[in-house]
């Protein structure tokens, strides 16, 4: 009878590294003078957020009519993009959350990189709806707090207002998740800075001793936000196909849109996750803690959700 032998699974990092090495591979971005390649990227970055400040300045000075917007019968421009920074910023919270609660290691090379991805592209999908207002002091009409102005109240019948509710829970749950994940590497940075920045450190850990207790109670924590994250993941975007889904408009109102949306949502996002991450990689030299099998990991959760899809 022959034996069998059970497959040794490759290890999630390699190079044979130490942790000391692997602890000064990943500190050692924060510590250190830049690469010329990052500061190309930074300064690149900068240039494209200042060009956008100056469109969204222009847009609130001229009005939406400066994107040709002057039909009463569509969504414009900027809600197109609403839903597309949507779109992009679920794959963090699904490989983060769903590869969690599965216990599935792999995850922790690509993780918080894709958790970053998502609270961005909330924040940046938020200002859309406020630039369609075309004013954006009038944003606060839109939150239905206690207020003294009689019968004025949010319409609960609009989408936009149930974006609102959606979004901003989203980005709570993304946000604390996100977080709840960097508190112990916070504290690593803390244990290896002086003066101010390990005061700046230690407040953001909350103390981090790397006890038996806080893993515990960091653990916990980690699978409550996760089992909160993963359901958002469909209800969020089911929600803003709505904005396009409720309208009378022949061709929009139809009932696919929510597991439309969500497919596409998955599917774009995922493509994001992989563009930063090879990109990463290459700029910071991570070659090691990023590699192709965790490339090729999200490549395939792709390939299986699209034949499940079919």
């Amino acid at each position: 009878m022959s034996a069998v032998v059970s497959p040794i699974r490759n290890p999630l990092i390699t190079g044979n590294k130490t942790y000391h090495q692997i602890t000064e591979d990943l500190i050692s971005p924060t510590e250190k003078t830049p690469s010329k390649a990052w500061v190309i990227g930074f300064i690149i970055s900068v240039a494209l957020l200042t060009y956008g400040l100056f469109c969204i300045i222009w847009t609130i000075w001229v009005g939406i009519g400066s994107w040709n917007l002057n039909r009463t019968i569509n969504w414009g421009w900027d809600i197109t993009n609403f839903v597309w920074w949507i779109g992009i910023g679920h794959a963090g919270t699904l490989i983060s959350a769903i590869l969690l609660l599965f216990r599935q290691k792999w995850r922790t090379g690509v993780n918080r990189a894709a958790e970053a991805m998502t609270i961005f592209a909330v924040m940046c999908a938020g200002l859309f709806p406020l630039i369609h207002m075309g004013r954006l002091w009038l944003a606060i009409f839109i939150f239905p707090y206690p207020n003294t102005r009689g019968p004025l109240w949010p319409n609960f019948n609009s989408p936009l207002l149930w974006d609102v509710f959606a979004i901003s829970t989203y980005f709570t749950v993304s946000l604390l998740f996100w977080y709840t994940g960097l508190v112990p590497d916070f504290a690593t940075v803390r244990d290896r800075a002086k003066g101010l920045r390990r005061k700046i450190y230690n407040w953001l850990s909350f103390g981090w001793t790397g006890s038996a207790k806080h893993w515990q109670r960091w653990e916990s924590l980690s699978l409550v936000l996760a089992g909160l994250s993963t359901p958002l993941v469909l209800s969020v975007h089911t929600i803003v196909s709505f904005d396009f889904a409720t309208s009378v408009i022949p061709g929009w109102h139809t009932t696919i849109f929510p597991p439309y949306f969500v497919a596409g949502a998955i599917f774009s996002g995922f493509a994001m996750v992989l563009t930063l991450m090879l990109v990463t990689r290459k700029v910071l030299r991570l070659e090691d803690y990023i590699t192709i099998e965790h490339i090729e990991s999200i490549s395939l959760l792709v390939v299986i959700f699209w034949y499940d899809v079919l």
